[in-house]
């Protein structure tokens, strides 16, 4: 096994590793990155939870030593929703996938947003189901293969943080796996909103998309992913059609309006 930083370290159920990922797989790569937000964050580590689904990013919640829950397919949100609820001065981070949040998981995923809990869902977006089969998700580009469209997907896909505040939520980013301290820098800043934050982590998938692609090794996509993205604002000055196959990075939207658990502990009268 690699020596792991001793900071990191005191993070991961060493015993629990090496992990199952697939080679070139960036979900060590946002793992990395959400530690290291919550210590830029300097939460106490007994105050911090992990909740997590179904699917290769969810086994995150495995490997990190805070107090943690792996969930069902598609109620990570669910079931953080009761823990901040009943226990609303924990610090709870949602990992999901591109399908488990926006497929199964998609309803609880807009009422999560609508009510503005103050949660940090961090969705993983490597734009298939890596575990279960290569199926594609509502995150898959149209046009892209996978085992459930082997002409290609038909469908638009889902712009997830479009979806988020057309639902309600108050803080939207977007970072890469190929730029891990701005996906950092971007967990901790939503970690400090306070509200229902979405942090979008593009993630390669060299085996299940890569391969039905033909995109290449891991190392060509994450260098495709870092030459297609585009600061939210280098964006703003741009043409619509210059910004065509861009991923548009940074903090998207962050807006200020009461969390709901203040609001309803206020509404029957308990601080």
């Amino acid at each position: 096994m690699a020596v792991i930083e001793s900071s990191t370290q005191d993070y991961l159920r060493t015993k629990k590793l090496p992990h199952i990922w697939c080679p070139g797989c960036g979900n060590g790569i946002v793992t990395a990155a959400l530690i290291r937000a919550i210590e830029r964050a300097d939460y106490d580590q007994s105050d911090v939870v992990i909740v997590s689904g179904i699917g290769c990013s969810s086994r995150a919640a495995g490997y990190l030593n805070f107090n943690t829950l792996h969930t069902t397919h598609g109620r990570a949100l669910a079931f953080a929703t009761g823990l901040k609820m009943a226990r609303p001065e924990l610090k709870l981070f949602v990992i999901m996938g591109d399908g488990d949040c926006s497929a199964i998981g998609g309803n609880h995923f807009i009422h999560s947003a609508r009510r503005n809990l103050d949660l940090n869902a961090v969705v993983v977006n490597n734009h298939i189901y890596g575990m279960t089969g290569g199926q594609h998700s509502p995150l898959t580009p149209t046009g892209k293969k996978a085992t459930t469209a082997p002409g290609g997907t038909l469908e638009r896909e889902f712009n997830l943080l479009d979806l988020a505040k057309g639902a309600g939520a108050t803080f939207g980013a977007r970072g890469t796996a190929a730029q891990p301290r701005q996906l950092e820098q971007l967990i901790a800043r939503g970690a400090n909103h306070k509200g229902f934050s979405v942090i979008e982590a593009l993630s390669p998938c060299p085996i299940a998309y890569g391969r039905k692609n033909k995109l290449g090794g891991a190392v060509d996509m994450l260098r495709d992913m870092k030459d297609s993205s585009i600061s939210v604002e280098r964006a703003a000055g741009m043409e619509e059609a210059d910004l065509k196959d861009k991923k548009i990075t940074g903090v998207i939207y962050n807006y200020d309006v009461p969390e709901y658990a203040e609001v309803y502990y206020r509404s029957i009268g308990k601080d």
